[in-house]
This record gives structure tokens, C-alpha cells and sequence, in this order.
């Protein structure tokens, strides 16, 4: 996993819309780069209204979201439409920049493993450099542990 202290790995993806976001091309800006396994879960909807309802906090700390899972762009454009997510949401189709950050990982459930995101958020300064990491992310508490870390940069 991608350590405090490190230059952010770089990266583009397709979001919601299709449209290519470059990390590099947010620098001047905190970035909040968050991890999570399936869109329109019930964990992932939390975590993402949570984002959505608390987004006048992360602008005031001028802070971008992106929001990275390997779901297809159309389910991420029908999971934002379906919640009224404002902020970026990134396909990693192919897991590639979550393997680089070293949040792919094997998960195991029912007696069933398979691979998939770990909920993982990284926050990045504006300078690139990761600030501060918060591994296995609980939706519910997703906001008040972001921001309070948003809040000491």
C-alpha cells in the first residue's frame, strides 16, 4: 500500500461521464482518492451519499473527490444519476491503478475469495505527496475521519 510521505502514483481513468481525469492535472488541489469495491452496494452507497451530503465541507477544505471502483463507466453514470453523486466517480476497469496503489486485494466471503477493492481512502496534498491514509474505511465514519485530516493539512 502506497505510504504517507510518498508522491501520489499518477494515473487516468474515464469517469462517469467518459471523460478522462488525469490526478496529475488536480495538482494545487487536496485530492480525496477513495477505494471501494462495488457501486450501488449498500456500503458504497453510505460512503458516497455521505461524500454527497457533506460536500460543502470538502469544498471549503478545496478538495476534490474521486471516487475509484472497477465498475464500467455506465454503472457508474447510473449509480451517480441514481444518488445525485456530485463529485468524480473513476472506472478501474482493469484494477490497474488500484494494484498500483496496493488496494487490490483477496477478499474472502461465505467461504468464497475472490479479488477486489479494499476500502481504502488516500488523501493528497496539493503538492502530490499522500498525506495521510486511511485503511479499511468505515462508510458511516467515511466524513468525520476525511475532513479532520483535510482540517490538520
Amino acid at each position: 500500500m502506497i505510504e504517507i510521505g510518498t508522491q501520489a502514483p499518477d494515473f487516468e481513468l474515464a469517469n462517469q461521464d467518459g471523460e478522462q481525469v488525469k490526478l496529475s492535472g488536480l495538482r494545487g488541489k487536496n485530492v480525496v482518492l477513495y477505494f471501494y469495491p462495488k457501486a450501488d452496494t449498500p456500503g458504497c452507497t453510505v460512503q458516497a451519499c455521505g461524500v454527497r451530503d457533506r460536500g460543502g465541507e470538502y469544498a471549503r477544505a478545496n478538495a476534490v473527490v474521486l471516487g475509484v471502483s472497477p465498475d464500467s463507466v455506465a454503472a457508474l453514470a447510473k449509480f451517480a444519476q441514481k444518488y445525485g453523486l456530485p463529485f468524480t466517480l473513476l472506472a478501474d476497469v482493469d484494477h490497474a491503478v488500484a494494484q498500483r496503489y496496493g488496494v487490490w486485494v483477496e477478499k474472502s466471503m461465505y467461504g468464497r475469495t475472490y479479488w477486489g477493492n479494499s476500502r481504502t481512502t488516500f488523501i493528497i496534498g496539493r503538492d502530490g505527496v499522500v498525506a495521510h491514509v486511511i485503511p479499511k474505511v468505515t462508510p458511516k465514519t467515511h466524513d468525520d475521519e476525511v475532513l479532520a485530516a483535510l482540517g490538520a493539512l
